[in-house]
């Protein structure tokens, strides 16, 4: 299933205490409030061989593409419910195809191959296995996200914290090699294309440093 276009605008965030950044986020004149509770996110991050999705994200192409597998709460154990993701972007504008992933266990003993043979055999449209057998596991990252919307609905706002990455060189020991990205947030502004016109006063209200880097990227050239 693709979702609907959305305008985002990211802002890395270095030295800033987490609950600095959610204060000046409640603090705003758009009058972000939480919606829901925060929660944990884990992600898979698929690339080809030869790394272009990180490469087209590094060079800040004006077209360029993730693949992922996403999960919340817990890290390790089972992942009754996870979801495949291709995340497309053009320019400040993204969009996501969204497909039902099958269960699984994630701990020490996943690899590369059970996973290669689980989307083989899984439901997955044909087009979708095809492209995913052209992929292999390039990062596992983790994160706390906290969500705001605006009172009259126009913006939200993300807030990730405890930004941690895991090697996925092999799969089987991911979990033995943790890199903690130490004093780094990242808050990301998200709108329809109806409300462009007022995202750029939106954004300046925002003590932070607009960015185009990626937590994919960075998590890469941790391990690079």
């Amino acid at each position: 299933m693709e979702s609907a276009c959305r305008y985002e605008r990211k802002f890395f965030l270095e030295g800033m205490e987490p609950a600095a950044a959610r204060a000046a986020i409640l603090q705003h004149p758009a009058m972000f409030y939480e919606p829901y509770p925060p929660r944990w996110i884990n992600n898979l991050y698929f690339d080809t061989p030869w790394m272009e999705h990180y490469q087209d994200n590094l060079s800040g192409s004006a077209e360029r593409g993730k693949a992922r597998v996403r999960w919340y709460h817990d890290l390790e154990g089972e992942v009754p419910h996870p979801v495949l993701e291709f995340k497309l972007k053009r320019g400040w504008v993204g969009w996501k195809e969204s497909y039902p992933f099958p269960g699984f266990h994630f701990g020490p003993a996943l690899t590369a191959r059970y996973l290669a043979e689980l989307i083989a055999g899984s439901s997955l449209p044909r087009p979708v296995i095809e492209r995913m057998s052209g992929y292999r596991v390039a990062l596992v990252n983790r994160y706390h996200r906290s969500y705001f919307a605006s009172r009259d609905g126009s913006f939200r706002v993300t807030l990730d914290t405890d930004l941690t990455y895991y090697r996925s060189g092999r799969l089987s020991t991911s979990l033995l090699a943790r890199t903690v990205d130490h004093g780094v947030l990242v808050v990301e502004l998200k709108y329809d294309a109806e409300h462009e016109t007022r995202a750029a006063r939106v954004a300046s209200r925002m003590p932070f440093r607009l960015t185009r880097s990626s937590k994919y990227v960075r998590g890469v050239e941790f391990y690079l």
